[in-house]
């Protein structure tokens, strides 16, 4: 294909800026209150036309993941295909960038970069609240990540409302992975069911510097390098707040500058080769 047929979009890396858990419902879902927040940079999915609907994976974190169709991109494209009734293909690219089932959206990042891509590929005229009821059936984080500004989430955390992002956009941020697995289910599980308040409203940056992440405490339990994490983070020179983000184990740093958040970078690099880091601004 000529290189102007194919497309390219930005699974944008999510972050929680605090994340408070107000209790477990019946049907084993939580309702959240959290304020949602999207790097510059993330995980890079083209398309182009196709006969038929394909996924090849590649980048740094695409070992071992499936291009099957139980993969969240392909199961995007075909609830997409099936609400508009297209018969359309698509050869879909994912540059797997950042670390999977670590707290910073993944595979629901990139299920819904696919959703646009595939809007704009297949020229598809449908109201944003169509394609909020499609990503809402993919996972709770799909809707967040489909507009991928800053948020407040309520609910499961697909129950939206945009924030006045100004206090928060070109933020510079650093995230930190310590490479460990923590799996969603059991960190929520782990949740010793205590509500410790609603979440402020607001100004957004100082509703999260006055909230916190209550999956922090059971996350920390199953893998207590998370802690070691957030400690290193929070030591470092120009911090204005260290938290994990989402379940974990990804942890971040909001910094002033720039040259703040760099030098943030190389000193966990120095100290802690093995972990992953991203330097990176809030968009």
């Amino acid at each position: 294909m000529s290189p102007d047929k194919v497309l390219a979009e930005t699974a944008y890396a999510k972050i929680n800026l605090a994340l408070h858990v107000r209790r477990r419902r019946a049907d084993g879902y939580h309702d959240l209150e959290t304020l949602f927040a999207f790097c510059t940079d993330g995980d890079k999915l083209t398309v182009e036309p196709a006969d038929t609907l394909s996924l090849a994976i590649e980048g740094p974190f695409g070992e071992g993941l499936s291009v099957g169709e139980d993969n969240l991109v392909l199961r995007a494209a075909h609830a997409l295909r099936k609400a508009c009734g297209t018969a359309g293909g698509a050869a879909i690219r994912l540059d797997k960038r950042l670390p999977i089932a670590s707290g910073i959206g993944g595979g629901s990042a990139d299920a819904a970069a696919a959703l646009r891509l595939l809007v704009r590929l297949w020229g598809v005229a449908m109201p944003q609240s169509s394609l909020h009821e499609i990503a809402a059936g993919l996972g709770a984080d799909v809707p967040a990540c489909l507009v991928s500004k800053s948020l407040r989430g309520e609910g499961v955390g697909d129950a939206l409302d945009l924030l006045d992002d100004a206090p928060l956009r070109g933020m510079p941020v650093l995230l930190v992975n310590p490479r460990v697995p923590v799996p969603t289910g059991p960190v929520f599980k782990g949740w010793d069911g205590i509500d410790r308040g609603p979440l402020g409203g607001g100004d957004p940056l100082a509703a999260a510097l006055a909230g916190r992440n209550d999956l922090e405490a059971p996350a920390i339990a199953m893998q207590p390098v998370i802690a070691d994490t957030i400690a290193a983070l929070a030591a470092m020179p120009g911090v204005m707040l260290a938290r994990m983000s989402g379940s974990g184990a990804t942890c971040f740093a909001l910094f002033g500058t720039a040259e703040e958040r760099n030098g943030a970078r190389d000193a966990i690099e120095n100290h802690f080769p093995q972990w992953w880091t991203l330097a990176t601004l809030l968009r």
